[in-house]
Parts: C-alpha cells; structure tokens; sequence
C-alpha cells in the first residue's frame, strides 16, 4: 500500500461491538458483580460469626434477596449465550437445517417460560411495596431487593429476544466470540 493510505480492516479485525453486544457485555458484568457481593457477603458473615461471635444485623435476610438477585442476573447472563446445562443429544444428531429449527424453538420456548416468570416477578415486587414488608434488625423494605431482581429478569427477556432474532436473522452473530469446549 502506499504511504498514507490505511490497510482495510476485514470483519474478524475489527473490534467494534454493536450498542447490543456492549448490553450484553454490560449484562454479564452485573452478573458477575453479584457473584461477588454474594460471594462477599458469606465471607464476611462467617469471619464475623467465627471469630467475633457477632453477626451483620439483617445479614440473613440481606444475603438471601441477593442471592435471588443472583439467580435472576444469572439467568439474564446465561440465557444469551446458550451457556447453560443442556442435554444435545437430538441436537447433536441432527442435519445443520434440524439444529437452527431446534435451536430457534427451544430459545422461543425459553422467551414464554422467562416472560411469564418476569410477569410474576413484577407482581411479587408490587406485593411486597404495597405490603411495605421490611426486614427484621434494619426494618429496610425489601422490595428493592425483588425490584434489582426483576430488572435482571426483564434483561434475560431482551436478551433471550434478541437470541431469538438473531438465531432467525443472522445465526453467525450468535456465540461468535464464546465457543465453548465441551468439558470430558
């Protein structure tokens, strides 16, 4: 090439993720954010409780509504990139053709049941405030805490939709950058 002009960048160089692949992205670091209060939470619970006799008031409570706060994220996190337990052994056997035709169905499966559980999700956060249910030492309301959880729900929603699109669309876009191993 001559002096000034730039090589062209082909596709696999390029390194500039669409606005819903940077959600994505986003979505996974929450995930992975409450991995580690959860994770912080226990430890820092039981060092207490071990060496001080002491415990985090509403540290209980606390720590339950963030582990379901986990659960949610994870399904958010999980359900994009097909990343979860899955037993393949139709799949596995079946034509390139059969594979997106299962793939698609069992992701369209997937966006029923998790909508209808954002659905009653929501409705156990309405519960809760309208109940204003508290904990016990801090008297905090806990519909907050189901409130973070449903957003993680309504975010493996959008993000079981957009699979959905883009296993109809575009089936290449899918887990292109998190080809997984299977584990022997």
């Amino acid at each position: 090439m001559p002096a000034g002009i730039p090589e062209p960048v082909t596709p696999a160089e390029r390194s500039d993720p669409s606005g819903m692949d940077r959600f994505i992205a986003g979505i996974e670091w929450i995930a992975a954010a409450f991995v580690g209060l959860v994770a912080a939470d226990i430890f820092v619970s039981v060092l207490l409780r071990y060496f001080f006799s002491v415990s985090i008031p509403d540290g209980y409570d606390v720590g339950r509504m963030l582990l379901g706060i986990l659960i949610f994220w994870g399904i958010a996190a999980t359900s994009y990139r097909g990343a979860h337990i899955t037993v393949d052994l139709v799949w596995e056997l079946a034509g390139t053709t059969m594979k997106r035709v299962i793939d698609v169905f069992a992701t369209l499966v997937l966006l029923f049941v998790v909508t209808v559980q954002t659905i009653m999700l929501f409705d156990k956060v309405a519960q809760t405030y309208v109940q204003n249910v508290l904990t016990y030492d801090l008297q905090w309301p806990t519909w907050p805490f189901f409130a973070v959880a449903w957003l993680g729900d309504v975010s493996a929603v959008i993000l079981i939709a957009v699979r959905t699109f883009r296993l109809v669309a575009a089936p290449e876009r899918v887990n292109e950058a998190h080809s997984l191993e299977p584990v022997e």
